[in-house]
């Protein structure tokens, strides 16, 4: 690819870097990803990348912000206005499970930046406002609940988020250790729809007024 094509497409070019780098941090970490085949993959050189993203690290970062971006991009547009409260952290909670099960690299990211106890990810200027508009959204749903009287009142919707999160997440990236030490599949799909079943009524009864709750 020639360099005028590049200055040409610059957007294109950022973007085939991002992508040709998730690949390689997904697969290898941040220590094992090579800059020369990150930019071979995308079709440029090592120059461009460091223009763009300054060093490895900073790709890195981007990596992470971009992944967590679309993660936050796709539950906030989920529209659940319409639904009772219930069934909205009802259909939310699976989204985000669903979303889970479905990206593995976003797993995987997630568990090596943990091996380096989220120091990039505070390098980040943009993370913390990523989570904003999910938990909002989460937040919007606890207070109607609230109001009809279906939720009782003092749940922190950030904590919520956190804890339904986990509840997802712990199933997806320990499904092969989970699968050796108690012989069971948790990636088979009617073992998930049973788990999320269960989970979704542990946050519901959670969220009910105690003289509510069966």
């Amino acid at each position: 690819m020639s360099e005028l094509r590049v200055k040409r497409d610059p957007e294109g070019t950022r973007r085939r870097i991002l992508e040709a780098a998730t690949e390689q941090f997904t697969k290898f970490g941040l220590a094992g990803a090579r800059v020369d085949a990150i930019a071979t993959a995308a079709g440029t050189n090592e120059r461009m990348l460091y223009y763009y993203f300054t060093s490895k690290e900073g790709l890195y970062v981007a990596v992470l912000e971009a992944m967590y971006g679309k993660f936050a991009e796709r539950e906030s547009s989920v529209d659940l206005t319409g639904l009772p409260p219930a069934e909205a952290i009802r259909q939310l909670a699976q989204s985000i499970w669903t979303y889970l099960r479905e990206n593995p690299q976003w797993l995987s990211l997630i568990n090596n930046e943990n091996l380096h106890e989220g120091r990039y990810l505070e390098r980040s200027s943009t993370m913390r406002e990523t989570i904003s508009p999910v938990v909002d959204l989460l937040r919007t749903i606890l207070q109607r609940g609230t109001a009809t009287g279906e939720f009782r009142e003092g749940i922190d919707p950030l904590d919520f988020y956190v804890t339904l999160v986990g509840m997802g997440y712990y199933i997806v990236s320990n499904r092969y250790t989970l699968e050796a030490f108690t012989g069971r599949n948790y990636a088979d799909h009617v073992r998930q729809k049973t788990i999320s079943t269960m989970h979704v009524d542990m946050l519901l009864s959670y969220l009910r007024p105690a003289d509510n709750r069966a």
